[in-house]
């Protein structure tokens, strides 16, 4: 297993059989030539809607019949690759992708000059399609790649850490759901989750609103969405573990380096002489 199988998760999550077969996450992007490179764009900064992915992906069957390949576009941003035989491949996240040069970024491994050449023939195929010509001709970036992650099989047992999961990512409701945990959409901030039961037992929340501007190097919006997610969940959530109204808080921020993980509860907030740091200091790697 070269990858995180986000695919069959993200799959189960969107409503379809993800069985025993291997998959791939199969999603729709524009990749703009930027000097000498490509860089990505996924679906943060256009949309498709479903009629034209599934224009799209019902060309790309019909070329890839005969290798057993099967697109299935259930969503307009997130497409599903079936595949006949599991590939010695190694690739990157989507998320990590999106805003980057893909050159050092493609699919790695034994199997990556097949599955290379079948990506050129992709653009080729995308090139010129009657569906990007009408998205052009409206001013929309034209869909003319496909981009290859998180590749796998659905695993038999998911281990249960938490009652429930708060996301809106795909990923984290498939594992959710393959591990018979209660999977909710986040609410606009922790004021709503606390007024459910959610306080009476261990909740994971994804919050994920800094992503798009992190991929994209827009720093003003990072900046604006740290100001939301502040107003909206820390704050409140500080204040109900002041209150005991949750017992603790653990926090995990991800980032592309490293990673930051804290956690409090409400005797920490006793320690008056700890000396409060500003956030930069928690940033440096």
């Amino acid at each position: 297993q070269g990858d995180w199988p986000a695919a069959p998760f993200c799959l189960l999550a969107d409503g379809g059989a993800p069985g025993k077969h291997h998959w791939l996450r199969a999603d729709p992007v524009h990749l703009r030539l930027d000097g000498n490179q490509l860089v990505l764009a996924d679906s943060g900064v256009f949309t498709l809607s479903q009629p034209e992915a599934e224009g799209l992906a019902e060309s790309l069957n019909a070329h890839f019949s005969g290798d057993g390949l099967v697109f299935l576009p259930l969503r307009p941003d997130r497409w599903y690759l079936r595949v006949e035989r599991v590939p010695a491949l190694e690739t990157t996240a989507l998320p990590e992708a999106a805003g980057r040069s893909i050159d050092a970024l493609l699919p790695r491994g034994a199997d990556a000059p097949l599955w290379r050449a079948r990506l050129n023939d992709i653009q080729m195929l995308l090139h010129g399609h009657a569906v990007n010509e009408q998205r052009e001709a409206a001013g929309q970036l034209p869909i003319n790649s496909v981009w290859l992650w998180g590749g796998g099989a659905l695993s038999e047992a998911v281990p249960a850490r938490f009652n429930a999961v708060w996301s809106g990512d795909a990923f984290a409701a498939g594992l959710a759901q393959a591990a018979r945990v209660a999977a909710h959409a986040v609410p606009a901030g922790a004021a709503d989750l606390l007024r459910s039961s959610a306080s009476q037992s261990v909740n994971l929340i994804l919050l994920d609103r800094l992503r798009g501007a992190a991929q994209y190097g827009d720093a003003h919006g990072w900046r604006e969405g740290l100001a939301r997610l502040e107003r909206a969940w820390f704050a409140p959530l500080l204040e109900a573990l002041r209150q005991e109204r949750i017992g603790m808080l653990s926090l995990h921020a991800l980032g592309p380096g490293h990673a930051l993980s804290v956690e409090v509860t409400r005797g920490d907030l006793r320690r008056f002489w700890r000396r409060v740091k500003p956030l930069a200091h928690y940033a440096e790697p």
